[in-house]
């Protein structure tokens, strides 16, 4: 490489981040900072990455999409017999990490998971473009296969049993989580790398902001 890995830097001077400026509701400050990065045209905005932890005790990480913001949580969807589905089953314990760039912000949130209602599932599954039904119901997540035309030839059969719906049945296998927060960190890119990082944590009472050092 003509420039050393170590050597790649930049400096972070487009906003900074106080504790007076901030909403005493994270999840409130969340929506503020994400309607921002929508207006921004941060590519992909919900895209997160999703960490769990194996029956091992190997952590895993994969990036997925935020599908929802609630008043008490954030909700995403898998088929729950995916990897971070199994894991999930075996440890509801979770974090979501959210990096935009173009805003020099990354939210980091720690939280336990619990899956949506069985009705909640099926309307956003109904929601989606047709393709993406038919996905879900041809692909078994995670599981090793032979070959990629083994996934083409069952979606081929797929499409054509449902070719005159265009709202498919939700697979019993896939469906809705939502990761409730105790931890929520907000941090913005500053020079010298002294950022700022304001963190909420979740006690009887309620929020509780603390300034962390960089």
């Amino acid at each position: 490489m003509s420039q050393s890995i170590a050597d790649i830097r930049s400096e972070y001077k487009k906003n900074q981040l106080n504790e007076e400026a901030v909403s005493d509701d994270p999840i409130q400050q969340f929506e503020s900072w994400f309607k921002e990065a929508v207006a921004s045209e941060v590519i992909e905005p919900n895209a997160m990455n999703l960490s769990t932890v194996s029956p091992q005790g190997m952590p895993s990480a994969r990036i997925v999409l935020l599908k929802g913001i609630e008043k008490d949580g954030f909700v995403f969807y898998t088929n729950y017999q995916s990897n971070k589905g199994k894991e999930l089953e075996d440890n509801p314990l979770a974090a979501l990490t959210f990096f935009w760039p173009e805003l020099e912000r990354q939210v980091r949130i720690q939280g336990q998971v619990e899956k949506v209602s069985k009705e909640v599932s099926e309307s956003y599954f109904q929601s989606r473009p047709k393709s993406s039904q038919i996905g879900a119901w041809a692909s078994p997540q995670s599981s090793v296969i032979g070959s990629r035309e083994i996934l083409e030839e069952r979606e081929k059969q797929l499409s054509e049993k449902f070719k005159d719906q265009e709202k498919l049945p939700k697979p019993e296998q896939w469906g809705g989580y939502i990761l409730k927060p105790v931890n929520i960190e907000f941090w913005q890119g500053r020079a010298s790398r002294l950022h700022d990082r304001i963190l909420y944590t979740q006690n009887e009472k309620g929020w509780v902001k603390n300034r962390l050092a960089p």
